[in-house]
């Protein structure tokens, strides 16, 4: 019995309880017993046979362990705490069952109504599965029932629709008489005809419809007669012509015959355009000049706008017709449209450049610029069509007209530059009312100077209108390179600043034509500077604004460089200097030699005075040297002695020992004086009397010098003199070394050239005795 009641406890252990209520007990250990422990549990807890909560429990082996571990007393404690378990659990068992009862009960009644109702269900389904069966066997029965209908709906509906077509081809030839008449709708006749041409087709072997269709091709061919007349009326607008070509390649007419005809009609059409924009054209007769052609009735724009919007727009159209009417015709190949176009645009072309040879003109250029666009415009459209019809031309043409609008602006460059010189030579010449003067060089030269500029930057200006971003052409190859360079840069600017360099040394090359008025000094002085000034600053400008406008691209051609144009208005410049100094010269040189030409030399009085003559000579220096001294600087001269204006003038001095011979001189000795020129010529520095002057007024006068008194030395070896002849000589010579020496870079020029023409008239004089220096200086001073 202990064994039992220790086999039924709770209690894994044999450890008693403690207190009054009883022994050890572990809470809810029966219902613990009654589901089991727990997976987690029982894989966490190693098989203990002796755990009488475990589900390894044996009682052999607890009762054992019991025995062999615990008193006596001990062991009655346990069986005590084990009865009261006992009790325990049965009466949880009892409360738990009256609790649950109710619930018991309705499990139980639900159950049977389940069981009750799963019958029911199975009955239920027996019935609706023999429904099912019955219902299929019906729905066969109506399937082939509704397919037979819808057989016999298809028959009647084909029937219905058989007699439809039969019906609508009965209509056809009533059809195709009303819709064919003249003024009537020949494309739904078209369109008709063609839905039923199958039919009749396949069914002509039957009477009936070989009688419509023999009615239906006579309507047709009574209407392509018709379209074929009408295809030869020249006022026939382009669309319609495509319409009617159309309708007769829909009327099986030849293909090869509604080509031609499509294009003899195109042309003649474009043919009439042409003409009518060579109507506003004057005839070209190229024997009548451009002064006797009358000016165009429209400008250039509206010219371009009617070819283009007349000629261009009917071509494309036409064009675009053709491709669609005769696409994959056998007549379509062999580039009969392209050949046909480039014709026709190639005599467009010849009126276009007729049109523009009548812009004689400068006009406005931002209105060449514009009809040239539109004509491209359209032509590229053109070209989108037509590949062949022109593309190389058009784009020549276009660059000839720009090139001819440059040339033009170089002449009008050039008419300026003219007109500016004959502005400045009517300053020049004008006669100045006493009290007033009127402008001076600077001021001239300030004028023309920007005049010029001013000008050439403006035809920039209007140039750089042809590669403006907005043109389409601008972006053709030849205006993104070679008009910058060869047009523009060379054409215009490169020639414009050497055609005025050479018009410029012109002035001192060319002799003036007969009854023409030779060009002033004052204007060959205002040109070399005006030459030098573009050598030092202008012409760099000029280029450098060019190329900024109109640069050029990698791979044009060589451009002339800047120094290459500096070096040719620098030649210029002293070309122009040069002879300056020659027409000035010799006017000084005509004077002198006129005064030694138309006096006696030997018949001559003493001397009281100085000529006259030189006189106007030191005054037209003097001038000379105010003129000079506006447009150039002063210039270098050599140190002079301190007793230049007071040396002696002797008939036998040298440059180098004045007056050292005049006081031994002895009539008896003409000889000796020869000799001792000769001599002195030896030793004496050599003038080069037409040498180049520099770019300074010292050098100026200095030539201007040499060259009149060289021209006197010449004029005194050619006449014998007297006594007094050779002192008048002495007087005039000595008066022109005080006033002439202050112009010259070195005196001892002035002086060299004073000396031989007093020792080359000492040498031809018959008398040579000379007068007294005071009485010479007296003279002078007086003069």
């Amino acid at each position: 019995a202990m064994a039992e009641a220790a086999g039924s406890g709770a209690g894994g252990s044999p450890e008693p309880g403690t207190g009054t209520g009883g022994g050890w007990r572990r809470p809810h250990g029966p219902l613990q017993r009654y589901y089991g422990p727990s997976a987690a549990e029982t894989a966490e807890a190693a098989p203990d046979p002796a755990d009488i909560n475990g589900p390894h429990f044996d009682p052999e082996v607890f009762l054992n362990k019991v025995r062999s571990e615990c008193p006596l007393g001990q062991l009655l404690a346990r069986e005590a705490a084990l009865g009261r378990e006992i009790r325990a659990l049965d009466s949880d068992m009892q409360t738990l069952l009256y609790e649950n009862y109710n619930k018991f009960i309705s499990a139980t009644d639900t159950i049977r109504k389940m069981k009750v109702d799963f019958r029911r269900m199975e009955a239920e389904m027996d019935d609706l599965a023999a429904n099912m069966a019955a219902i299929s066997t019906s729905s066969a029965r109506v399937s082939a029932a509704l397919q037979d209908r819808h057989r016999r709906g298809a028959q009647l509906a084909g029937v219905q629709a058989l007699l439809r077509k039969l019906q609508s081809l009965v209509e056809v030839p009533g059809r195709l008489r009303r819709w064919a008449a003249p003024g009537a709708e020949p494309a739904r006749a078209l369109r008709c005809h063609a839905r039923a041409r199958a039919v009749l087709r396949h069914y002509r072997h039957l009477p009936s419809f070989r009688a419509i269709e023999d009615e239906s091709h006579a309507i047709m061919a009574e209407l392509a007669q018709r379209l074929r007349a009408r295809l030869r009326d020249e006022t026939l607008e382009p669309k319609e012509l495509s319409e009617c070509v159309e309708m007769l390649l829909q009327l099986e007419e030849p293909p090869e015959e509604l080509c031609q005809e499509f294009l003899s009609h195109a042309g003649a059409r474009l043919e009439a355009e042409l003409a009518a924009l060579e109507a506003e054209l004057p005839p070209a007769d190229p024997t009548s000049g451009a002064a006797t052609t009358p000016p165009p009735a429209s400008d250039i724009l509206d010219f371009v706008d009617r070819g283009s919007s007349s000629f261009v727009g009917t071509l494309c159209l036409l064009a675009t017709s053709y491709r669609s009417l005769f696409q994959g015709h056998p007549c379509a190949g062999g580039g009969r449209l392209e050949s046909f176009a480039a014709a026709l645009t190639n005599r467009y072309f010849q009126l276009l450049e007729r049109r523009l040879a009548l812009e004689h003109g400068l006009g406005d250029t931002s209105l060449l610029v514009r009809a040239l666009d539109r004509f491209h415009r359209r032509l590229r459209a053109l070209l989108q069509l037509l590949p062949a019809a022109g593309a190389e031309p058009g784009a020549a043409l276009v660059a000839r007209a720009a090139r001819e609008r440059v040339q033009r602006y170089l002449r009008a460059l050039q008419t300026f530059f003219l007109g500016c010189l004959g502005d400045v030579r009517q300053a020049l010449a004008a006669p100045r009312p006493p009290g007033k003067e009127g402008p001076g060089l600077p001021d001239l030269l300030a004028t023309l100077a920007a005049s010029v500029l001013g000008q050439l930057k403006a035809v920039l200006a209007y140039v750089q209108l042809f590669t403006a971003r907005d043109v389409a052409f601008a972006s053709l190859p030849y205006f993104k390179g070679e008009f910058c360079v060869a047009a523009v840069r060379e054409g215009l600017v490169v020639a414009f600043l050497r055609w005025l360099c050479r018009t410029a040394r012109a002035f001192a090359e060319s002799p003036p034509e007969r009854g023409a008025p030779a060009a002033p000094p004052a204007l060959l002085l205002l040109l070399a500077r005006l030459c030098l000034d573009y050598e030092a600053t202008t012409i760099s400008y000029v280029l450098t604004l060019t190329d900024e406008q109109f640069p050029p691209q990698d791979g044009d051609p060589a451009m002339t460089p800047a120094a290459e144009l500096c070096a040719e208005a620098r030649a210029a410049a002293q070309r122009l200097l040069d002879h300056y100094v020659q027409v000035q010269g010799a006017a000084v040189a005509q004077m002198l030699r006129k005064s030694v030409e138309t006096r006696d030399w030997l018949g001559t009085v003493e001397p009281r005075n100085v000529r006259a003559v030189m006189k106007r000579v030191v005054e037209d220096i003097t001038a000379i040297d105010v003129q000079v001294g506006q447009l150039f600087e002063e210039g270098v001269r050599r140190a002079q002695s301190s007793d230049s204006s007071r040396r002696a003038f002797s008939v036998y001095s040298s440059s180098r020992a004045p007056g050292r011979y005049a006081p031994s001189y002895t009539p008896s000795a003409p000889m000796d004086t020869h000799l001792l020129s000769n001599i002195q010529k030896l030793f004496s520095e050599r003038i080069d009397i037409f040498s180049p002057v520099e770019f300074n007024k010292v050098s100026v006068l200095t030539g201007i010098i040499k060259i009149s008194l060289k021209t006197l030395l010449e004029c005194v070896r050619l006449r014998t003199l007297g006594r007094f002849g050779l002192q008048q000589v002495q007087v005039d010579g000595h008066y022109l070394q005080l006033y002439l020496w202050r112009f010259a870079a070195d005196e001892r020029v002035v002086q060299g050239l004073l000396d031989e023409v007093a020792a080359s008239a000492a040498h031809r004089c018959l008398d040579p005795v000379p007068m007294e220096h005071s009485v010479v200086e007296l003279i002078c001073e007086r003069g």
